[in-house]
């Protein structure tokens, strides 16, 4: 059995779709959920379904970098996931644990990367310079926003007509069809 943490920072639509993927497999437990925002969304989808949740604000993150990490380590975790978090991982955290954090990214890495890159603003980008496709890259976490060993793209297309709303719908299937595959290839 593989443990794992999911890390999230909003609404969890992600995390909900692997407690739902997960949740009678034997080879995977979600065993916590962290959340840098008490009125985060992901916290009612992971009471309900029975998750620890731990709330950790950035200063804590960065303070406190060492007991988390004796925590997941007592916790026995063997994989962390990170589902729309919005800090930046601790240089000591990612040591902690090599090739053991993942992220999911809503665009075609290297394109679209990097701080202050996320949802809405990597779908507005994208639509600004009339890009062809989109998409979502799953990802090692290394010291660098979004710059670890790619593990898995998925491509859409992107039309002329699209938003960054509804290539946001298009990204979120990718994620949900893929970060579980992605998972399950890693254990």
């Amino acid at each position: 059995m593989k443990n794992i943490a999911i890390f999230a920072s909003g609404e969890g639509t992600n995390a909900e779709n692997l407690f739902n993927y997960f949740n009678n497999d034997k080879r995977v437990k979600i065993k916590l959920v962290f959340t840098n925002s008490d009125t985060a969304a992901v916290i009612e989808k992971a009471e309900r379904y029975k998750k620890n949740v731990q709330i950790i604000s950035k200063s804590s993150l960065r303070e406190y970098t060492s007991q988390i990490i004796e925590f997941l380590k007592a916790e026995q975790i063997h994989l962390i996931v990170l589902a729309g978090f919005l800090l930046h991982i601790p240089e000591s955290l990612v040591k902690a644990f090599p090739n053991q954090i993942i992220n999911i990214h809503p665009s075609l890495l290297p394109q679209y990367g990097g701080k202050g890159m996320y949802g809405k603003h990597v779908h507005e980008a994208v639509i600004n310079n009339n890009e062809k496709e989109s998409g979502i890259t799953i990802h090692y976490v290394n010291e660098e926003y979004d710059k670890g060993e790619i593990i898995l793209q998925a491509k859409c297309e992107v039309f002329a007509y699209d938003t960054p709303i509804s290539l946001s719908e298009k990204i979120k299937k990718l994620e949900f069809e893929y970060l579980p595959k992605a998972i399950e290839k890693m254990i």
